[in-house]
C-alpha cells in the first residue's frame, strides 16, 4: 500500500505527460495548418492575378472564390494584411507551445523562475492551464482540419484539468510532482525526536565531531567557518597526529604524559610460573 503522497506524485505526473503530448500535437498540427494556409494563399494569389480574364470568360466560380470572407481551404481572412496576421498567429502559437513544453519539463528552471515566474516551480498549475485553454480556444475559433481540431480540443481539456489541479493543490502542485522533492524528503527521513527528546542537535553535531577528530586543521577550519566549534581545538590538533609516537611527542611537549597503566591483578595473586608440572 503506497502512501497518499505517492498517489499524488503518480497522478500529477500522468497529467504532466498528457499535457506534454497535447502540446506536441498542437505544435505539429499548427505547422501543418500553416503549410496549408500558405498553399491556399498561393492559389488565391494566382487566381487573383488572372482576375482580369474573369469578366470576359464569365467564370462565376472564380468570382465567388475572390469575393469570399476567408481564402478557400485556409484560415486566412480575405482582408487587408489578413495573410500576415494569420501567419503571425500560427507562429505565436507554435512559440507558446515550445515554451509550455519546456515549462512542463522543468528546464531551464532558473530561466522560468526569473523571467516567467508564473511558469516557474514556485507557482501552481493554474496559470499553465489558463494559457493552454487560451491556445485551444484560439485554434478552435477557426475552421480547421480534423487533426488540428482534435489536438486543440485535447489541449483545451488538459488546460481545464490543470486549472482544477491548481485550485486543489495551489502553489504546491509542482513540488508534489517533482522528482527532486523525493530526494529532499529522503534527507529528512531520520527522526528528530525520540521518546520526547530532541535528537536533531546531536545528529547535526556528529559530522562536526568526526571532522574535528579525523580532519586535523582542516576539520577545525571548516567548523570555525560554520560559526560554531563543538569540541576544543586541542582535541583536533592531537587527533590529527593519530595515536603513534609523533602524537606522544607532541603531547609531551605540551605537558601531557601518558602514565603506565596500573596492574589489573591484585598484589596477593600468585604469579604465573614459566613451567608446569
Amino acid at each position: 500500500m503506497l502512501p497518499p503522497r505517492a498517489y499524488f506524485f503518480i497522478g500529477l505526473n500522468i497529467v504532466r505527460t498528457l499535457s506534454i503530448i497535447a502540446l506536441i500535437l498542437v505544435f505539429a498540427s499548427n505547422i501543418v495548418t500553416l503549410v496549408h494556409d500558405v498553399e491556399a494563399v498561393n492559389r488565391f494569389m494566382a487566381a487573383k492575378g488572372s482576375s482580369s480574364d474573369v469578366s470576359s470568360s464569365g467564370n462565376s466560380t472564380l468570382t465567388d472564390m475572390l469575393d469570399c470572407d476567408y481564402i478557400e481551404d485556409s484560415t486566412v481572412p480575405n482582408q487587408p494584411a489578413g495573410i500576415f496576421w494569420a501567419v503571425l498567429n500560427r507562429l505565436l502559437i507554435i512559440g507558446q507551445t515550445v515554451v509550455l513544453i519546456m515549462s512542463e519539463l522543468g528546464w531551464p528552471a532558473a530561466f522560468f523562475n526569473r523571467f516567467f515566474p508564473v511558469l516557474g516551480k514556485d507557482f501552481g498549475l493554474g496559470a499553465l492551464g489558463i494559457i493552454q485553454c487560451l491556445i485551444g480556444a484560439a485554434i478552435l475559433s477557426h475552421h480547421v482540419d480534423d487533426f488540428t481540431l482534435v489536438s486543440a480540443f485535447f489541449l483545451f481539456s488538459i488546460g481545464c484539468l490543470n486549472m482544477l489541479l491548481g485550485l486543489i493543490f495551489r502553489q504546491g502542485a509542482k513540488s508534489k510532482r517533482s522528482i527532486t522533492s523525493w530526494r529532499e524528503h529522503a534527507k529528512n527521513a531520520l527522526p528528530t525526536h525520540v521518546a520526547g527528546v530532541d535528537v536533531h542537535s546531536v545528529a547535526s553535531a556528529a559530522p562536526t565531531f568526526m571532522s574535528n577528530m579525523f580532519g586535523g586543521e582542516k576539520g577545525r577550519e571548516s567548523t570555525a567557518s560554520n560559526g560554531s566549534e563543538a569540541y576544543p581545538a586541542s582535541v583536533g590538533s592531537r587527533a590529527g597526529l593519530g595515536f603513534g609516537r609523533q602524537a606522544e611527542k607532541a603531547a609531551a611537549m605540551k605537558g601531557y604524559f601518558i602514565s603506565k597503566p596500573v596492574e589489573s591483578l591484585p598484589r596477593y595473586a600468585p604469579k604465573a610460573s614459566g613451567s608446569t608440572e
